[in-house]
């Protein structure tokens, strides 16, 4: 089924204002040829791309939605706010649904971990998203991101659109002799084909997923190696998906529009534009008035005798029978609309040290009020709170598909470097139900053993300077330890650990002796080489200790005795 594409409606002025002052905000961003009329209209010299140039974009410059955003800001609802609290919110001209945001979401997270230098923000395939389909017609998609109905656009004849004839026999878009723009981000046939992925997991790469297709779009406009920070390469990636202007400016107004905050909603309920780029000016046609019937006039011509009036025969009403109303069809509710409450699905206690990934994942299990299990429920984690702590691929949030047992896995954590607690907060994507918290904890880096790497003993004469400098290697369970804090302190004997007051030291960046070092730690390696040692005037014995978090300890033997003289023996004699 095609797209049912709504037309274009009268605004009033105050619409007429917004439009006008959205694009004024956009003209410092513009692209050559672009200028607003004093009625806020944008014109553009731009040529019609030939067909050549427009079978090379994604969408073969097919319509879009080409009505702007409100000038103020959504107010996101809780559902998208930071702390990743549930919420149900409303439709608007300004949400996402629940699904449809996480697509964009999940793509935009997997491009940062293939591709991290083109900064793609998922608010720029958000935005597209709107202007392409907005957003899925309003969410109507089902718990694996697929349309309800297939999203088609117009046949690519060369009637007012690019002339492109059949690239697939009908396989994406049903129709065996011109393509069409296909899905929720209006892929053509030809492009699909190689810019298609699988976003969602199952297996398949479909253009009607919003899973698939948001991460299509993030690859395609991803490649050529653009840095979408870069407003030049922002502007050349967003062209190569629709050859137009006028695109180019109502997409970046819609991307500043989602860079100050989005309102989720739940699927099925966003607001379809009306306003589309293929309507001739956007007027509205009003009908003529039915003409009275005609008067005959006579054979020889001249003007036509009156017909005397006549009385209209006199007629019973028919007897009215109210018409039988049909009761609207019901939606079946979905498997997330049956979803009553979040529980914990054995997840063993979350620890990890700074800087490593944490060994236990989440599990959630989604259950209907009965207890049972529900499957194809998506749920989305959220790292709450203040830590540095991000799921594999570096987001603070991700989402995962329960399976038959009603359980979602969440990726694997990865722990910063800040230490302490913080939650991970579970919701499920497109219902409001109470969120299920879990808390995570993260410990400062450690080391169990410490060994030196050298074997030399570690001597010196008084006053002089020691010639090896101590190196260590600290390890946890076998394995490297690095980042690790230590400490390197001269102290007085092995049962006494508080600093010693004489024999060797090291020296601070004014050469004055200091015995006790603080701050340090370990390289990637594992490894801690310590500065020069130096020796006083006292002879004997010393002790270096080396401690590190964690409990680590090593303790080095430092000698300080003067250089025994060398007994040389006599020479004998010729005579002798």
């Amino acid at each position: 089924m095609s797209a049912q594409f709504g037309r274009r409606l009268y605004k009033g002025a105050a619409t007429a204002a917004v439009a006008a002052l959205a694009v004024a905000a956009l003209s410092g961003s513009q692209a050559p040829g672009v200028t607003v009329d004093d009625q806020g209209r944008r014109t553009t010299s731009d040529a019609q791309p030939s067909p050549e140039e427009a079978a090379g974009s994604a969408t073969g410059n097919s319509p879009y939605y080409t009505d702007l955003p409100p000038l103020d800001s959504p107010a996101p609802s809780p559902s998208a706010s930071a702390d990743g609290t549930g919420g149900t919110g409303t439709g608007s001209d300004s949400g996402i649904p629940a699904t449809v945001l996480d697509a964009y979401q999940q793509a935009a997270a997997s491009l940062q971990e293939s591709k991290p230098g083109c900064n793609l923000p998922w608010e720029l395939l958000a935005a597209i998203g709107h202007v392409e389909s907005g957003h899925a017609r309003g969410g109507k998609v089902d718990a694996d991101g697929t349309t309800t109905s297939d999203i088609l656009g117009p046949q690519l004849n060369g009637n007012g659109f690019a002339n492109i004839g059949d690239t697939d026999g009908g396989a994406y878009d049903g129709d065996s002799a011109f393509d069409r723009a296909v899905g929720p981000m209006q892929f053509i046939p030809s492009t699909w084909e190689w810019a298609g992925r699988d976003g969602n997991g199952d297996g398949e790469k479909n253009p009607n997923n919003v899973y698939d297709a948001a991460l299509a779009a993030g690859h395609y406009l991803c490649r050529f190696g653009w840095d979408l920070s870069d407003p030049s390469d922002l502007k050349s990636a967003i062209l190569s998906y629709n050859n137009s202007t006028d695109y180019l400016n109502t997409v970046l107004a819609w991307l500043e529009h989602y860079r100050k905050g989005v309102d989720e909603i739940p699927d099925g309920t966003g607001t379809v534009p009306d306003g589309r780029s293929d309507d001739s000016d956007g007027a509205r046609v009003t009908p003529s008035p039915t003409p009275p019937p005609s008067s005959t006039p006579p054979a020889g011509g001249g003007t036509p005798s009156p017909k005397p009036p006549t009385s209209p025969p006199a007629t019973t009403p028919p007897a009215t029978t109210p018409p039988a109303t049909t009761p609207p069809p019901t939606t079946p509710p979905t498997a997330t609309d049956t979803v009553q409450r979040l529980e914990d699905a054995d997840t063993a206690v979350l620890s990890a040290m700074a800087g490593d990934t944490f060994g236990e994942r989440i599990s959630t299990r989604a259950e209907t009020s009965a207890g049972k299990g529900v499957a194809k429920v998506r749920i989305r984690f959220t790292i709450v709170g203040d830590t540095d702590a991000v799921f594999t691929g570096g987001e603070k949030y991700a989402t995962a598909l329960t399976d038959g047992s009603g359980t979602a896995v969440a990726p694997a954590l990865r722990a910063g470097e800040e230490t302490g607690d913080f939650i991970v907060r579970t919701t499920v994507v497109g219902r409001s139900v109470p969120g299920l918290d879990y808390t995570a904890t993260v410990t400062e880096r450690a080391a169990d053993a410490l060994a030196r790497t050298g074997e030399a003993a570690l001597t010196c004469v008084p006053g002089g300077e020691f010639a090896e400098q101590v190196e260590v290697k600290a390890t946890y369970e076998g394995a490297v330890a690095d980042g690790v804090a230590a400490t390197a302190t001269l102290v007085k004997s092995a049962e006494d650990a508080t600093e010693n007051d004489g024999g060797p030291y090291f020296q601070d960046a004014e050469g004055n002796p200091v015995r006790a070092l603080t701050g340090l730690k370990t390289d990637a390696d594992g490894l801690l080489k310590l500065p020069k040692l130096y020796a006083d005037d006292t002879a004997g014995t010393f002790l270096l200790r080396i401690d590190t978090a964690g409990g680590a300890t090593l303790t080095v033997e430092l000698t300080v005795a003067e250089a025994e003289a060398e007994t040389q023996t006599p020479t004998p004699s010729a005579t002798s």
